[in-house]
Formats: structure tokens, C-alpha cells, sequence
């Protein structure tokens, strides 16, 4: 085992102990200490992702310890299930779809106009009221909301959520690099969900998980069909990539 791989160990081990140490009722960190307990949790969990991806180079990294159910390899794994995914991928596709539309197309331009509708969303958001819980729980995100304010940056950020939502509507529909279209919309529905707007986040965003664990049959019934087995993948090249960067295609 590599030096680096050693250190898998202890950087979970450390991981864990931040993480008990923000998240324990008991403990309490104040304003000054717990932003700087997250970022050291969020850069030593990266560290350890990283660390733990380089076992794939050892000698067995890469073989399946478990078995999965059969089903799950066929959801997961085989085009024909496409016909399964593909229902999820229209309803989540034209969801967002038609929410991006909406906004870009407001009679009263309040997302095209300067985002004034987005900086009124972030200061509902932000807000935190004299009596009950406010609607955002963790205080890294109301504090990420704030610099956005503070800032004024929702003139250029309305424009990211409205042409994300397209873009991920028109990935999913037509079945275009759907794992990657499927993984933005998780991101908003997230993102949603810690500022405290429930709606229909918690579906879209279940069905999002489900799309992206069949990224490779999901858009089987669509475009991906015919685009994935010539882009490949960062680890394995398909027909067009290979033949641009002069590298042998892999079976």
C-alpha cells in the first residue's frame, strides 16, 4: 500500500469526528468555530474521495465485493429498461423545462429584469424570524445566501437557474447525456431544499438519484442511445473520442 493510501484511515477517521463534532446536539460550537469546523469537514472529505480513488490502481481495486439483486443490475444496467426510466426522465424533464420557461418568459420580467424575484426568494430564505425555526436549518448555506445578497448577485445568478432549468429539461427529455442532466437537477432540487422550499424538490429529486444510477440506459430511448457509445467515458474513450486524441478504441 502506497503512502498516500495509508491515509485513508485516519482522514476518515478525522471526517467523522468533524462531523459528530457539528452535528452533536451537546456540543454547540459557536458562530467563530463552526465555519471553520465545515470547511476543514468538506476539504478533508474531499481529500479522503481522492485518496480512497486511488485504491482502484491496486491489485483487486476494481472488483465488486457484493453481489447486487438482480433487479437492480437490470434497472441499472440493461437498455431494456430504458422503457422503465423513460416516463421518469419526460416527467422530470418537462418539470423543469416548464419552470424555466415560466420564468424567462414573465410578463413583468422579474427573473430576466435584474433577478428581483430571485433576491426576494433569497431574503425569504435568509430571514430568520422572532419566533419558530427559520426556513434555512444550516448556518453555512443562510451564510452563502447572504453573501449573494450582499453582494447583488442575483442579476446574473436568475439567468443560471432559468437557463438551467432549460437546459436540464431539454437533457432529459430528449435523452441527452441524461446522468449528467440528471445530476444539475438534483443539485437545484438540493439546493431548494436547504433554502427551506419543499414543493415538489423531494420527488424531483428522488427521481434524479434514480436517473442518475441508470445513467447508461436511462436515455437508451433517446439521443444517448447513439451519443454515448461514441463519447465513451473519462475512462473508457468511445469511437469519436478515441479517434480525435489518436487513441485506440476499447472493447
Amino acid at each position: 500500500m502506497s503512502g498516500i493510501q495509508r491515509l485513508a484511515v485516519p482522514l476518515g477517521v478525522l471526517a467523522a469526528l468533524l462531523l459528530a463534532f457539528l452535528v452533536n446536539p451537546w456540543l454547540e460550537p459557536d458562530d467563530t468555530v463552526r465555519p471553520i469546523a465545515t470547511v476543514a469537514f468538506w476539504l478533508v472529505s474531499i481529500l479522503l474521495v481522492v485518496v480512497l480513488f486511488q485504491t482502484r490502481n491496486r491489485a483487486g481495486g476494481t472488483e465488486v465485493d457484493i453481489e447486487g439483486p438482480g433487479f437492480a443490475r437490470f434497472l441499472f444496467g440493461n437498455s431494456r429498461a430504458g422503457l422503465f426510466w423513460l416516463p421518469i426522465r419526460l416527467f422530470v424533464g418537462f418539470s423543469w423545462l416548464d419552470s424555466g420557461l415560466g420564468k424567462l418568459t414573465d410578463p413583468g420580467g422579474a427573473w430576466t429584469n435584474g433577478g428581483t424575484a430571485l433576491r426576494a426568494y433569497w431574503e425569504r430564505a435568509a430571514a430568520i424570524p422572532e419566533t419558530g425555526r427559520p426556513p434555512i436549518t444550516y448556518e453555512w448555506y443562510r451564510d452563502f445566501i447572504n453573501a449573494l445578497l450582499a453582494g447583488g448577485h442575483e442579476s446574473w445568478f436568475a439567468w443560471v437557474v432559468m437557463l438551467g432549468e432549460i437546459a436540464v429539461g431539454l437533457g432529459l427529455i430528449f435523452g441527452v447525456l441524461t446522468g449528467i442532466a440528471a445530476f444539475f437537477g438534483a443539485l437545484m432540487n438540493m439546493s431548494f431544499l436547504l433554502a427551506g422550499s419543499a414543493s415538489t424538490n423531494p420527488i424531483m429529486f428522488t427521481l434524479a438519484i434514480g436517473l442518475m444510477l441508470a445513467w447508461k440506459v436511462a436515455g437508451y430511448y433517446g439521443l444517448d442511445r447513439y451519443l454515448l457509445p461514441r463519447l465513451g467515458t473519462p475512462w473508457r474513450p468511445g469511437a469519436f473520442v478515441a479517434r480525435s486524441v489518436g487513441r485506440p478504441e476499447t472493447g
